[in-house]
């Protein structure tokens, strides 16, 4: 292994309550009736993809670019209010080890590029990574593997040398169709996501650091 690539949302930050916030707010303006259950089956898909989903499944004629604008304008303002918004327990620390061991570190989350830039400043931790990227940027959402390729590029390493964090069932499924090695993160709002598909499981950031020694040749 030579680098990690991280997702956003429920594995820097514990951001996926908002997000079911934000989309129910707009789902009650639409007079949308969408299930919990049916809500979560959107989890790591980006904006653009879950309202393409929702207009064709329930044969709808609103616009999709509309949509995502509005999702977008919403989490903006959401984002930017919030106070206490703070990284996973014990994240910073892990961070801090893999920066001075020299370990490149990357952000791919289906989440904009604005709301990316506005939750890393939130939680203070965009320094340590030397990519940030958006699905929005790079084509197929997850859990198609495009935004892990592209990172890995941007990396400059192989993808089969790419250690993913993530907590959706998508994002697990993108970074094994990438053919990377993938870490489930369930420390955070994971909810009726199935992790089954990722290569470990952990639910402390104290974990990934002893997989990360072993897979990274570290010396602790």
């Amino acid at each position: 292994m030579k680098a990690i690539i991280f997702d956003m949302d429920g594995v820097l930050v514990d951001s996926e309550p908002h997000h079911v916030i934000i989309e129910k707010k707009i789902f009650a303006k639409l007079g949308l009736n969408i299930t919990d259950e049916e809500h979560s089956t959107y989890m790591g898909k980006a904006t653009d993809l879950m309202w393409k989903e929702i207009i064709h499944d329930k044969n709808l004629s609103f616009n999709s670019a509309d949509l995502v604008k509005q999702t977008v304008e919403e989490s903006k303002i959401h984002f930017a209010a919030q106070t206490d918004l703070v990284a996973m327990s014990g994240l910073v620390q892990l961070l801090e080890i893999l920066t001075q061991k020299g370990i490149p570190m990357a952000v791919a989350s289906s989440s904009g590029q604005a709301i990316i830039d506005i939750l890393l400043e939130k939680i203070g931790v965009k320094k340590y990574f030397k990519h940030t990227v958006s699905s929005e940027l790079v084509g197929g959402s997850k859990p198609e593997p495009d935004i892990f390729l592209h990172t890995a590029k941007l990396l400059e390493v192989k993808p089969e040398e790419c250690l993913v964090i993530e907590d959706s069932t998508n994002g697990i499924r993108a970074a094994k169709a990438a053919n990377m090695f993938c870490v489930a993160y369930n420390g955070g709002s994971a909810g009726m996501q199935n992790q089954s598909l990722a290569d470990v499981q952990i639910e402390d950031y104290s974990e990934l650091e002893e997989i990360v020694y072993r897979m990274f040749n570290c010396d602790e």
